[in-house]
């Protein structure tokens, strides 16, 4: 499986080329476009409970398999919202966490399951729901915004808005914290962030959704009675 990303910071796409009867399983409803013969196949990983677990992390239940005809083909994605793209290259033992709605596609040898970062986490930002990546493999994941990585240092301390947040090395911990005392949090604007500390790398992106949301909210007309 070959992937290029086009277009991008903005307005990533990413064209994968598949060998003969290769495959590659993608999220619901970021397919752009794909070549004659490629043949679709949509269920539930892992089941309906597989399917209700990804519900949870922030995915679709089901999950699409495009699988190529034996002279090969191509399928084009593309991220919900705009934004950049990029490819992570699983090993078996070094697993990736990551953020609600980042995953597009994976090859077959890699694993997806939902991981909680505890009551106080999930109280605290719902971004903080996470999906773990396992197994090996080629991940293909996407950004609101732009991405910009950060390589941790075993014990170096760095702190990402929880909205910000792409995913990080299943190696860094984490915890979800207030900006400063809760005036800080309250009037800053910034609300919760997630401590992080190493080794391992972490990815955010340039926009948030939530900090979209509040701004667009209250701009949008309201149904006068």
């Amino acid at each position: 499986m070959d992937v290029q990303i086009k277009h991008q910071p903005s307005f990533s796409l990413a064209v994968v080329t598949l060998d003969p009867s290769e495959n590659i399983r993608v999220e619901s409803g970021a397919m752009v476009s794909f070549s004659d013969g490629v043949n679709i196949e949509t269920k539930a990983e892992g089941g309906f409970f597989g399917g209700l677990k990804r519900m949870v992390g922030g995915e679709s239940f089901f999950v699409n398999t495009y699988t190529a005809p034996a002279s090969g083909g191509e399928v084009t994605l593309a991220p919900a919202l705009p934004g950049d793209m990029k490819t992570i290259e699983i090993t078996n033992g070094k697993n990736f966490l990551l953020q609600s709605g980042a995953y597009v596609a994976s090859e077959n040898g890699v694993v997806t399951d939902t991981k909680w970062g505890g009551a106080k986490g999930f109280f605290g930002s719902g971004s903080l729901i996470l999906l773990r990546v396992s197994g090996a493999g080629t991940v293909l994941i996407c950004s609101y915004g732009a991405l910009e990585e950060r390589v941790l240092a075993p014990g170096q301390r760095y702190n990402v808005d929880t909205g910000h947040i792409v995913g990080f090395d299943e190696s860094v911990q984490f915890e979800v914290k207030r900006v400063g005392g809760w005036k800080s949090t309250v009037l800053s604007g910034e609300g919760l962030i997630c401590g992080l500390t190493g080794p391992g790398r972490v990815l955010m992106q340039t926009r948030s959704e939530e900090a979209f949301l509040g701004w667009l909210i209250p701009h949008i007309p309201q149904k006068s009675n």
